[in-house]
């Protein structure tokens, strides 16, 4: 079986508007065996919408639309796939009713255009939607299955789960390859590249995302122990930049790690502006190890809550390994954390000089009874990544001293 996705929708060709649909049917249709061929965002427009499906029923054996089921004048994907099947359209006055029913449980009427929702492809298959007022559709047209839905996610999501699941269950074609994704922190996608050429030659080639300071590796097998053994030989050439897997971030390890170990930790945060307190408290339970943050953006906070002496930043500078250990360790004492992490740096566009371009990071992580331990970084990029990258790092460096922490 040969599948495609055709997306419907001006706002999707436009800078603001993510596509996410797709990416919800297409690991449907992977974990069903199915070999998706294309993929495509087409305009509001009846000709285009025809000429593009008419394309699509010529390689793909099953055709997944999204998108323009809605009431307004805009909403053509019906008039669309009924110039492309030469199907008629009719209104079904039951799906009339049943979304004039859905208005008044809200205590609202109808509007009139509603009943646009309420035309159905002959031979088409009404399919219910639950969580909102745009039936979907199922057609079968000369050797090619059409599956409609509409455009908002959690009503796609609803109908994906009881209609097109069941339906690619009973006409699985072949059995899903295992599969498994591994995490990988602060490497360049090329370095990852290099060091998986041994897994390359023994097992193919590995799908990777990469995106900054994070990259995502589609480990593949025909069966569960083929993926054990393509997984054993992508940890043995990545070693500890694996962090993680599935959909794992990077800041629910280091919360895991330090719950595990009964410790708590406090941020002291200058260029990144409170954003590594934002990923750590953005994980559920986290109150559980995050005591708290000082976003010391100005040397008069750095002096006054944190502790740094005066002669310290002028001598070398907010921006300096000396600075960040001062922070980090100021952080856990003030907070009463057992760790204490800060981040200084010229994020950009402008501050850098000579001695600190832009991209220069100071990182330091404070563990009780110890000297913090630092790092310098040379981050590239515009202010949003070198900040981002930052975050990053610095959460990396707590993932890599719990390591040390459990032996």
């Amino acid at each position: 079986m040969k599948a495609a996705i055709l997306a419907i929708g001006s706002e999707l060709l436009g800078p603001d508007r993510l596509d996410t649909n797709s990416l919800e049917l297409t690991e449907t249709l992977e974990r069903h065996g199915v070999e998706l061929v294309s993929k495509q965002v087409v305009g509001d427009d009846v000709e285009r919408i025809e000429r593009v499906l008419r394309q699509l029923a010529a390689d793909a054996d099953l055709i997944l639309v999204t998108g323009g089921l809605g009431p307004t004048a805009d909403d053509v994907t019906r008039e669309g796939v009924a110039r492309a099947t030469g199907r008629e359209l009719s209104e079904d006055p039951a799906i009339v009713e049943e979304i004039r029913r859905k208005f008044a449980a809200f205590g609202r009427e109808m509007p009139e255009v509603n009943r646009r929702q309420a035309a159905v492809l002959a031979g088409a298959e009404v399919l219910e939607n639950p969580r909102g007022t745009a039936p979907g559709l199922l057609l079968e047209h000369e050797g090619t299955t059409f599956f409609l839905f509409p455009g908002v996610p959690t009503e796609l999501q609803g109908m994906v789960a009881h209609r097109l699941e069941p339906w690619l269950a009973a006409r699985r074609p072949r059995p899903p390859r295992a599969r498994r994704i591994l995490r990988v922190a602060c490497l360049p996608e090329s370095r990852v590249e290099e060091l998986l050429e041994p897994v390359y030659a023994r097992f193919g080639a590995l799908g990777i995302l990469a995106s900054p300071g994070d990259i995502r590796i589609r480990l593949e097998g025909a069966s569960a122990a083929e993926l054990e053994a393509v997984e054993t030989a992508t940890r043995e050439c990545l070693g500890s930049a694996v962090y993680g897997t599935g959909a794992q971030s990077l800041e629910e390890v280091v919360g895991d790690g330090l719950r595990r170990r009964g410790l708590t930790i406090a941020t002291a945060e200058s260029c990144t502006g409170g954003w590594i307190a934002q990923r750590l408290t953005a994980v559920a339970g986290s109150s559980d190890y995050f005591v708290g943050s000082v976003v010391a953006y100005s040397d008069r906070v750095k002096r006054e809550h944190l502790g740094v002496p005066r002669e310290i930043l002028e001598r070398c500078g907010a921006v300096s390994p000396e600075v960040v250990a001062l922070m980090a360790s100021g952080v856990a004492q003030r907070l009463g954390s057992d760790w204490g992490l800060a981040v200084s740096g010229v994020a950009g566009p402008g501050g850098g000089t000579e001695a600190k371009p832009v991209g220069t990071v100071d990182v330091a992580l404070f563990r009780a009874r110890e000297e913090p331990s630092r790092a310098r970084l040379r981050l590239p990029g515009g202010r949003a990544t070198v900040r981002l990258l930052a975050t990053q790092w610095a959460l990396d460096m707590v993932r890599h001293a719990l390591r040390e922490e459990a032996g």
